[in-house]
């Protein structure tokens, strides 16, 4: 398929990812050259000195400016660089003869910079957020003498590129608002000054700061070039610094001072007036090496934003184009723009991905299903709560109402009444390839589009104007079903008459239908030691946190962080099996002598490590170590420091409840979500059937796929049931299994379930 991307094509062989590159030459620097403290004069001090300013002088080289006109300020990243400015800007509280000063910002605007009204919330200043549409709406001629005798200092902040949607502001603005020329500017009289945020921009895009001379320029340089990381920058104009206002000073920024008296007169270079105490000179002197990687790889900023934007509007043709077999997009694009120009849109493309019945895909289930194929997505709201808002039509109310909800910025709760939380986000880099995008589009095709894979036509033709290629659709096609079209969801076809039952149970829908079908309880498994092997069961006492001893242990690394299969393979390789009358945990695995750790510890083990804090899927867990010889025995077996660990008795955690508001309090031990997992057997039959067809249209000399009771196995459930129909699970609402009752709520394709009562029948 062959798309206009300017001109772009030959940048890829360029790009070739050398990843040595980096770091050989770095290294090579650290050991042929001693570095230290750049406060001194010896050697090494006045080498560090002069390289950290040979970098200050690169870095205003790549935005196009000199020594002149910017002073370099380094930070630990961008938010440290705008509470630099938060905290030192001139803000003056309203007087009889002049008004007070205005920080005003774009909604669209990263919460670091939303955070200013924080600082100055206490100092009379007005906050003033202005949407996107109002700055050019509102704009008016002012005659630039009115008010020319007012001194009022105001701070307008916009970003250059919105890091939600990718979108690029005008960087006339920056004149615009310095001349009181476009709103809010223009309805206030005193100068006005620019924060323009290049934090986003600057990672894909060339800035000239020659032609668009903002006063404030804050950026990162892990988003530039990945390494360094913890290293920003604040740019600010040198006809602007002699305005800041600096109360702290620390090591190095002081020209003189007296201990004993109130006396201090600070350094009179700006860069060392606001760098308190020594800089990361390491990471600086890297940003060498970074720049030097960046122009030998791409060639330059300029050839960057444009394989970037090629690589980005490909993605965006096609996923806006794609359909699913009933004709339903597939994807809710976030943006302003159809990524025509780059010189309006970045390589930032953001979306959430819909069903075949057009409701929205939660975003935390897009980005586990990625891992799993290596694809590293960003989800949320990317800390830019207003275009979030803006593009999601979430209100003031519902924001407040979903934190009464239980979600919170960064959580998992993605879908709060059917209405999404946040989004999905695609970034690109300069080392991103166009096979990168045609991996994420057979990702999406693979796992969310409902077969046969169709196309937009009219879309595709529309956003393909320039090219004058043929049969774009059907090479779309091609390319995500592997030349080869997948049936049709036989799930479409499944009945929703859903009534289960085990052993004369039954599950009871949301309908409350009456009619009921005969179901099985099949399988009964616990997993004592999380990420571990299964324990399969005949009967099993249920406890207050599940089935009893069900994810009670699990092993951590020498930093005490939590071991999945992800991160060691090899725990699926030891086999745990609790042993009631005896009270005892026996681990085994291949080649190593079982031992035996008690259920309950009955002698305290060691201060150093008796009681200990660990994480299991964001909520913080009182653990307690059970000892050496489990430690050791787990150490030997996966070649890595471990240690095994359990629950306290006395700590207890519940169950996130989310938008699920029927779900009342439940204890968890240290599962995921919930204290059961079920499954379908029918479910999983019906993906089984098409693994096995994809794999023998696509795949001829791949092993075989793996059979119905070895997939089961993989979903890693409690309770197996051997239902009549596909997904009928995703319909029920309560289990009852004998005399227990349990709730039931869906994660994905898989049935969360808790106990309802206090019953502790055996199942």
């Amino acid at each position: 398929m062959k798309l206009t991307l300017y001109k772009c094509e030959n940048i890829s062989s360029m790009l070739s990812p050398d990843s040595c590159w980096l770091k050989m030459h770095f290294t090579q620097d650290l050991l042929n050259q001693t570095m230290c403290n750049p406060h001194s004069h010896n050697p090494s001090s006045r080498l560090t000195h002069d390289t950290v300013e040979h970098v200050r002088y690169r870095i205003l080289q790549h935005f196009n400016t000199t020594p002149d006109e910017y002073s370099v300020i380094f930070t630990s990243g961008s938010t440290a660089a705008l509470k630099l400015v938060a905290e030192s800007f001139p803000w003056r509280p309203p007087t009889a003869a002049e008004p007070a000063s205005q920080f005003c910002y774009l909604t669209d605007n990263h919460t670091s910079v939303v955070g200013i009204r924080g600082v100055i919330s206490a100092l009379g200043v007005v906050s003033l957020p202005v949407s996107p549409e109002e700055i050019e709406a509102r704009a008016k001629d002012v005659d630039q003498s009115e008010g020319s005798s007012c001194q009022t200092p105001h701070l307008f902040c916009y970003p250059a590129q919105s890091n939600f949607s990718g979108r690029k502001y005008p960087l006339g603005y920056v004149r615009g608002i310095q001349a009181r020329q476009l709103y809010p500017a223009c309805d206030s009289k005193g100068r006005w000054f620019v924060l323009l945020d290049a934090a986003s921009f600057a990672s894909c895009s060339p800035l000239d700061l020659q032609e668009h001379s903002a006063n404030f320029v804050p950026f990162s340089f892990y988003k530039m070039f990945g390494f360094p990381t913890g290293l920003g920058a604040l740019l600010v104009r040198n006809d602007t610094a002699a305005l800041l206002r600096k109360t702290y000073f620390g090591g190095g920024t002081a020209a003189a001072y007296l201990a004993g008296d109130n006396y201090y007169v600070p350094a009179s270079n700006m860069s060392s007036r606001f760098e308190d105490g020594t800089v990361s000179f390491l990471d600086i002197i890297a940003l060498n090496h970074s720049f030097d990687s960046l122009h030998t790889l791409t060639g330059g900023m300029d050839k960057i934003q444009l394989h970037t934007f090629g690589l980005t509007r490909y993605t965006y043709m096609l996923l806006s184009s794609l359909c699913h077999g009933n004709g339903q997009p597939v994807a809710q694009i976030y943006s302003d723009s159809e990524f025509e120009n780059p010189s309006t849109q970045g390589a930032i493309l953001n979306f959430n991905l819909m069903d075949c019945h057009g409701q929205m895909i939660g975003y935390s289930q897009v980005d586990k299903l990625a891992s799993l194929f290596n694809i590293h997505l960003r989800t949320g709201c990317f800390c830019n709560t207003g275009a979030c808002q803006l593009f999601l039509g979430i209100t003031n109310q519902v924001v407040k109402s979903n934190l009464q909800a239980g979600h919170v910025c960064g959580d998992n709760i993605d879908l709060v009444d059917g209405r999404p939380t946040g989004s999905v986000r695609v970034s690109f880099g300069y080392m991103s390839t166009f096979q990168d995008c045609q991996n994420f589009l057979n990702f999406v095709a693979d796992c969310f589009v409902e077969k046969p894979v169709k196309v937009d036509q009219d879309k595709l033709d529309r956003l393909k104007s320039n090219t004058s290629s043929k049969g774009s659709s059907q090479c779309l096609l091609t390319m995500l079903t592997n030349g080869k079209p997948d049936h049709i969801d036989e799930r479409e076809h499944a009945s929703t008459d859903l009534v289960v039952n085990q052993r004369g149970g039954k599950a009871i829908t949301k309908d409350a239908k009456s009619h009921e079908k005969a179901q099985t309880l099949t399988n009964i498994y616990i997993y004592p030691i999380k990420s571990c092997a299964a324990f399969e069961v005949t009967d099993w006492p249920v406890g207050a946190l599940g089935l009893l001893h069900d994810r009670g242990w699990m092993v951590v690394n020498g930093n005490r962080v939590c071991l999945n299969q992800k991160r060691e393979p090899r725990l699926c390789l030891i086999h745990p099996q609790i042993y009631l009358p005896s009270n005892t945990l026996l681990l085994q695995a291949s080649g190593m002598n079982a031992i035996c750790v008690p259920l309950k510890n009955h002698s305290e083990p060691p201060q150093s490590h008796r009681v200990c804090q660990n994480m299991v899927c964001g909520d913080r867990v009182e653990t307690v170590d059970c000892g050496d010889e489990a430690a050791s025995w787990l150490s030997e077996f996966l070649g890595q420091p471990c240690r095994l660990i359990r629950q306290s008795p006395d700590f207890s955690r519940d169950m996130k409840k989310g938008h699920e508001k029927e779900v009342s309090s439940t204890a968890l031990s240290l599962v995921n979500e919930a204290q059961y997992l079920i499954v379908n057997r029918a479910s999983v039959d019906l993906l089984q059937r098409h693994i096995t067809n994809r794999y023998s249209i696509t795949c001829y000399y791949c092993l075989r796929p793996l059979d119905t009771q070895t997939l089961i196995s993989r979903f890693r459930a409690n309770l197996v049931i051997s239902g009549k129909e596909p997904f009928e699970e995703d319909d029920w609402s309560h289990l009852i299994i004998g005399n227990t009752h349990f709730q039931v709520r869906i994660a994905g394709k898989l049935c969360l379930i808790s106990v309802c009562d206090n019953m502790s029948q055996g199942v």
